[in-house]
């Protein structure tokens, strides 16, 4: 029970934080402006790794929590609940953006600038950035540490800058499906509900091998140190 509640206040902390600051930036006519916007997205879900990550894993995306699945860290029974959860925080930050600003910015919806297939693509890749990353960082299925946090909240800023004008770089399809239910914009939803998850898969293999070739002793520097010990000794 404390894993769901932690994983449900963290997502919501992540949509209200992220997606209000998008709302926040179109009623002040951009003083936030796109950087100010990615930071927001980067430096919430840092926190909420430092605030919940070792009880939950602050997983904070449905994406991620398969991902885990697929690597053989996370269990299939808590799959459906972790999911419930991340989309029961999300919708409930998304009603309450509308209700305190009422529906600025389509309540921070993503939606594919330059076509769908475009936003598609770069919605995989920049997913399989993310889950190789938060892979290589996390301990079993949980991201812990302030280390872990910089390295997710880093990345998530990084590829907001690189491609929120392009495809709103969700990554995440709690985070847009959630806006789109509540205002009804819909526009290439379909984006965001699968290509995070095809691009979380893609980054499993790759996680894994790199982590088995790091896991492998080094035949060369054991030589070496051999080699040393051996001129010491003489």
């Amino acid at each position: 029970m404390n894993r769901w509640v932690c994983e449900f206040v963290g997502t919501f902390c992540m949509v209200f934080a992220g997606t209000g600051a998008i709302m926040v930036d179109s009623m002040t006519g951009g003083q936030l402006g796109h950087v100010g916007v990615s930071l927001v997205f980067g430096l919430v879900v840092m926190v909420m790794i430092c605030a919940v990550g070792e009880t939950s894993g602050a997983h904070l995306n449905p994406a991620v929590t398969i991902g885990f699945w697929l690597a053989g860290r996370f269990e299939t029974s808590r799959i459906l609940p972790y999911l419930i959860c991340q989309l029961a925080g999300a919708l409930l930050a998304s009603v309450s953006l509308r209700g305190l600003f009422g529906a600025v910015a389509s309540l921070g919806v993503t939606t594919p600038r330059f076509g769908s297939m475009q936003a598609f693509v770069v919605e995989i890749i920049l997913s399989m950035i993310l889950m190789f990353v938060i892979l290589r960082v996390s301990l079993d299925s949980r991201e812990t540490g302030l280390f872990a946090a910089c390295a997710v909240g880093g990345t998530i800023a990084l590829e907001a800058l690189l491609a929120g004008p392009i495809c709103g770089a969700s990554m995440n399809p709690a985070r847009s499906l959630a806006p789109a239910v509540v205002s009804g914009v819909f526009d290439g939803v379909w984006v965001y509900l699968v290509a995070p998850f095809v691009g979380a898969s893609l980054a499993v293999p790759l996680a894994t091998l790199s982590l088995r070739e790091r896991a492998k002793p080094s035949t060369k520097s054991s030589e070496e140190i051999s080699w040393s010990k051996t001129l010491l000794k003489s």
